[in-house]
């Protein structure tokens, strides 16, 4: 796994301050005031602080933007990064310096002076999560990346703060790298084993293999993966940090490759569904992030892992295929192989642990992109207090999220002639016919929400907290919503 930037946090010393070789970050305000690191630091550098603060580019910079000077004056330090932020910035604010400390930080490390600076712990997570860097299969050109030390005032108060960040970082970090290995890595058993892996840090994990899918009936599921030598697979992931109470469901679609089965997608951008496994990763990385914290929280986390090929075995348009809950569904098209995946896995997760709510996450539907592009994941629900819930946790954290709307209107566009629905409606409203089929596998009174994160599991561009790649979108969001609603 990519290891998080070593990030700690030490008394402030401005006697190390002349000799560091590295990079030496400073904060100043709005209107130009320094702290006192901030200040020694401008005596040293005979006032470079200071012109920086009355140059009309640091009048430009906006809240949480950082700017260099190479090799000042009267230090050794390779360059002075001077970060614009408010006395008591924001959470995206802080994050946001963080993430610029992180693109400026080199192999030789970076001495950051915070003091008494405010949310210095999300400063620390700003720059843990942009310091990110997937290069597994790379033999040369890795970035190299020195250690973090935050000089504080308050260093045990600031560890104790950035702890459970940390913890999200590695499990967004373990997302994102699941999310971004080749098929050839990360086949359904090299997915599986990882997650098994999983037990050395207190979850109780299971991997329930073909035969036991099929003895429980999972012929939704099995139909996607026929036709591919990797065996389909059910991982079960238990966080019992909580007392007796029942726990809440995380599920997650887990097509390690989609080539859209006998329904071929086009050969251009085939490369790029690596990543359709996202929401089995996001699962994966929550479940990570809450035994990491030690969350006091009951939390299941679920992933069917299969991959979608095309073979003399594969599952054809026109099939008809029986789920676990026993209704059958005619497949129309077999490359809306995820919702077949996510109702055997959603209907398994209710019979067995009947949980208190459910989400499951899945890169479902280009429909989503045309809707909503790369800013939004789409949220579907059966429960406006569960959802709610859900939109302030990913509004908390900055992670892009809209409601999208439902009805049984939609239904009729899932009939068929031979089988008790199909397993898609046609190209109108694509994303809204697919939540209405997954939501036929969720009980009456069982609170759901079904992300649908197409647009945001992996990007082209660099976002506010990291680069170009998989996101690793929904952990903190959904680390957010446990410990704001299930954790006493």
């Amino acid at each position: 796994m990519t290891a998080v930037t070593p990030i700690s946090f030490a008394e402030y010393a401005a006697d190390q301050l002349a000799d560091f070789s590295g990079k030496i970050a400073v904060f100043v305000t709005e209107d130009g005031k320094m702290d006192s690191g901030a200040r020694k630091v401008n005596t040293l550098t005979r006032k470079t602080v200071a012109r920086v603060a009355e140059s009309d580019a640091f009048e430009k910079m906006k809240a949480g933007d950082v700017t260099a000077v190479a090799m000042p004056t009267g230090l050794v330090a390779e360059a002075l990064l001077v970060v614009k932020l408010p006395r008591r910035p924001t959470v995206t604010e802080a994050r946001k310096a963080g993430a610029g400390l992180a693109k400026a930080l080199g192999k030789s490390g970076l001495l950051v002076l915070a003091g008494s600076t405010y949310r210095v712990a999300e400063i620390g997570f700003g720059v843990a999560m942009r310091a990110y860097t997937y290069e597994d299969h790379k033999t040369g050109d890795k970035a190299e990346r020195g250690d973090v030390t935050f000089m504080v005032s308050d260093p045990s108060g600031a560890e104790t703060a950035f702890e459970p960040l940390a913890a999200v970082a590695e499990g967004t970090f373990f997302t994102r790298d699941l999310t971004n290995a080749p098929a050839n890595d990360l086949t359904t058993t090299s997915f599986a084993n990882q997650l098994a892996d999983l037990k050395n840090i207190g979850l109780k994990v299971e991997v329930l293999e073909e035969d036991q899918l099929e003895k429980l009936g999972m012929g939704s599921l099995l139909c996607v993966g026929q036709g591919s030598v990797s065996p389909s697979k059910v991982v079960v992931m238990q966080w019992n940090g909580g007392g007796d109470e029942k726990p809440f469901a995380l599920v997650g679609k887990g097509v390690v490759f989609d080539t859209g089965g006998i329904s071929l997608k086009p050969g251009a951008g085939m490369e790029d569904m690596t990543m359709d496994m996202g929401g089995a990763g996001v699962v994966s990385g929550v479940m990570k992030a809450l035994a990491l914290r030690k969350a006091k929280a009951n939390v299941v986390g679920l992933v069917g892992l299969v991959e979608n090929m095309p073979s003399g075995n594969a599952v054809r348009p026109g099939d008809v295929v029986t789920s676990m809950k026993g209704d059958t569904i005619e497949v129309i098209n077999t490359d809306a192989e995820g919702r077949l995946v996510l109702a055997d896995v959603l209907w398994y997760a209710q019979e067995r642990f009947a949980p208190v709510g459910m989400i499951n996450l899945a890169t479902l539907t280009g429909a989503i992109l045309v809707a909503l592009g790369h800013e939004n994941a789409g949220v579907f629900s059966n429960d406006d207090d569960l959802c709610g819930a859900f939109l302030k946790a990913a509004s908390d954290e900055g992670e892009g999220a809209w409601r999208m709307p439902m009805g049984p209107a939609y239904d009729k566009l899932l009939k068929s002639r031979v089988a008790d629905m199909k397993n898609i409606g046609g190209r109108m409203a694509g994303s809204i016919t697919a939540a209405q089929f997954l939501q036929r596998f969720v009980k009456d009174d069982t609170p759901w929400c079904h992300l649908d994160i197409a647009g945001t599991a992996s990007v082209k561009s660099e976002t506010a907290l990291a680069p170009e790649g998989a996101t690793g979108w929904g952990v903190m969001a959904l680390n957010r919503l446990i410990a704001d609603k299930y954790e006493g």
